[in-house]
């Protein structure tokens, strides 16, 4: 079985600037894909990265291997620098260093004056591995800061993205597969797999191109979290497959308590283990068409039962910008299965 999903590839000028040789500065202008439609693989991690290097490396395998004979999949990478660099073998050694920490390291112990050293000597870990521009592929791994006392709110993010055509090509059993191998060593609260918006921008400037189609299909997530973003053990939404761990599914009644409130026919809920299950809602991710009356029940149930370990609102700093009018649009967006 085969199934289609909508296009989407956006295009348009893209600003940006630079200073040669600290000379003055010039501003560029280009063309370029600014959003397209893929499909997106995200956990969130309460551990530090000592803890969770070897799941990290389990699931980088994992993924390499899912996107073997794809060459614009393995383009480039960074690695502990906000600089990318072609993807070599020297590449690999550094990103295999990164997952292979040989003692743990907490910021507490350091004095005000080391810290920014030792964040340099990799006790901020994160690697990012990109696909050819606009090709829809993405690994991207960000560990928690080291503290003693973590804050909370802070949890390690594992985030993967894969382009919609390759979903259309191997199936959505070779989606869901990759999914579950990737979250099978890694110790998440929460996480999901299903349709989204890749954005070269971030989402609140590029709003006017994304409008007509989070409008219409409700489906497509946008929400692009990240390590700082606060996230705790709450779930970032409602997707296709959903990942759900300690202490949310406790709190739930186990696996056999949140199955027991689910009715929708296309809803499963399976265990990975005793503390970790994950919910799909039907065999492919719909993007769902409220133009033709799809309004993905099964994500709006989902949502319901969920509801009080939701995401607070991500985007609240737009009012204080005074932009009020987007702030409202995204909140509408953001409660879209539970209004």
């Amino acid at each position: 079985m085969n199934k289609s999903f909508p296009r989407v590839r956006i295009s348009g000028p893209f600003k940006w600037t630079s200073s040669p040789s600290g000379r003055e500065t010039i501003e560029h202008v280009e063309n370029r894909l600014l959003v397209r439609d893929v499909i997106r693989i995200i956990f969130f991690v309460p551990y530090d990265h000592f803890d969770i290097a070897k799941g990290v490396e389990h699931a980088l395998d994992a993924y390499v291997r899912a996107v073997a004979g794809y060459p614009s999949a393995l383009s480039r990478y960074l690695c502990c620098y906000w600089e990318d660099y072609e993807l070599c073998d020297s590449g690999w050694e550094a990103i295999r260093r990164t997952l292979a920490p040989k003692e743990r390291g907490y910021l507490d112990d350091r004095e005000p004056d080391d810290i920014s050293d030792l964040l340099k000597d990799g006790a901020d870990p994160y690697f990012v591995i990109l696909g050819e521009e606009g090709s829809g592929y993405c690994f991207d791994y960000h560990a928690r800061l080291p503290w003693r006392d973590a804050p909370p709110e802070r949890a390690s993010v594992l985030r993967v993205s894969l382009p919609t055509d390759l979903l259309e090509e191997r199936g959505a059993d070779f989606v869901r597969e990759l999914a579950i191998d990737m979250a099978s060593r890694l110790p998440f609260a929460s996480g999901h797999a299903g349709l989204a918006l890749d954005c070269w921008n971030v989402v609140h400037d590029e709003l006017e191109r994304l409008r007509p189609v989070i409008s219409r299909h409700p489906g497509f997530d946008i929400r692009d979290a990240h390590f700082r973003d606060g996230m705790k053990t709450r779930v970032d939404g409602v997707h296709w497959m959903n990942f759900l761990g300690p202490p949310i599914l406790s709190e739930l009644g186990g696996a056999a308590g949140l199955r027991a409130r689910l009715q929708s026919p296309t809803t499963t809920v399976q265990k990975l283990d005793d503390e970790r299950v994950h919910v799909t809602l039907g065999v492919w991710p719909e993007a769902g068409d409220l133009e033709e009356g799809q309004v993905l029940p099964a994500w709006r149930e989902l949502a319901q039962v969920l509801a009080p370990w939701q995401e607070p609102f991500p985007w609240g700093f737009l009012g204080r910008q005074g932009r009020d009018s987007d702030e409202e649009e995204l909140r509408r967006w953001w409660r879209r299965f539970l209004d």
